[in-house]
């Protein structure tokens, strides 16, 4: 058999992907479902892209670097944009299905989890809610196993002459905290070596990325269900609002001020 566009994408297969739990079938939760299957499909290229950033980092290539962080940073514009589509659906709407979900809840992505651990992110939740996924639970493990994006960056810098200390100080939040010695060499760094840099400035664009793809994120479960707790039990907007302005480069942030 020849290929062709529907065999080598498997759209027949993708298009059998949206199956609905309501009953009589609800019109929006074929778009609720849609949605999260492409957020899931972005979270892998995402950790594809990330793979591959960090091999450029610590294989000293600036350019492959940067042209892999612009098409994250692409992709995370992207998701931020699915919002917009998923506010067209109405509390009113939504809440017509939500009773079918049962304990399903955003919170179980494990990509997306995958993604906060190789970002630098440890807390609790990243394995409660897969307690009952023991394959999760260890996909997660190998993660934090991993170099850090920070981890990655700093090899690229020290290898350029300076001299930026990646430690893991904290596993319960951010692991690699803000230190003012870093900060004295980041300094040094972007006043004399401008392609790194301009490395530099991506990843604060990524970390700004993060945090308007967290922000929007609440204020579209807010106004879907406002204070209510989210399905599977999760607290819903309130730990979201935790996660706000959360740095995960702080030290690229702090030396702001020195400019």
């Amino acid at each position: 058999m020849n290929l062709s566009y529907t065999s080598y994408l498997k759209v027949d297969e993708l298009l059998e992907l949206q199956k609905l739990q309501s009953e009589p079938p609800e019109h929006d939760e074929v778009l609720f479902i849609i949605i999260h299957q492409t957020y899931e499909l972005w979270f892998k290229q995402i950790l594809h892209e990330f793979d591959k950033v960090r091999k450029d980092l610590e294989n000293g290539n600036t350019w492959a670097a940067m042209k892999t962080l612009r098409r994250i940073l692409t992709i995370m514009k992207t998701l931020v944009s699915q919002i917009d589509i998923l506010e067209t659906m109405t509390p009113l709407e939504f809440n017509s299905f939500r009773s079918f979900l049962g304990q399903s809840s955003g919170f179980q992505s494990l990509q997306f989890r995958e993604m906060e651990i190789l970002c630098g992110l440890r807390f609790p939740l990243m394995k409660e809610a897969h307690e009952n996924r023991p394959d999760h639970i260890n996909k997660l493990e190998e993660r934090m196993n991993e170099r850090t994006l920070w981890e990655s960056f700093c090899q690229y810098v020290n290898t350029r002459g300076f001299s930026v200390n990646a430690e893991r100080i904290n596993e319960k939040g951010l692991i690699h905290e803000a230190n003012d010695e870093n900060q004295q060499e980041l300094i040094r760094m972007m006043r004399s070596d401008p392609e790194a840099a301009l490395l530099a400035e991506l990843f604060v664009d990524f970390d700004e990325g993060l945090q308007e793809w967290r922000y929007r994120h609440v204020k579209m479960v807010e106004r879907t269900i406002g204070t209510k707790k989210g399905t599977g039990g999760s607290e819903g907007a309130a730990y979201l609002h935790k996660t706000l302005n959360h740095q995960i480069f702080p030290d690229l942030w702090q030396i702001r001020k020195a400019f």
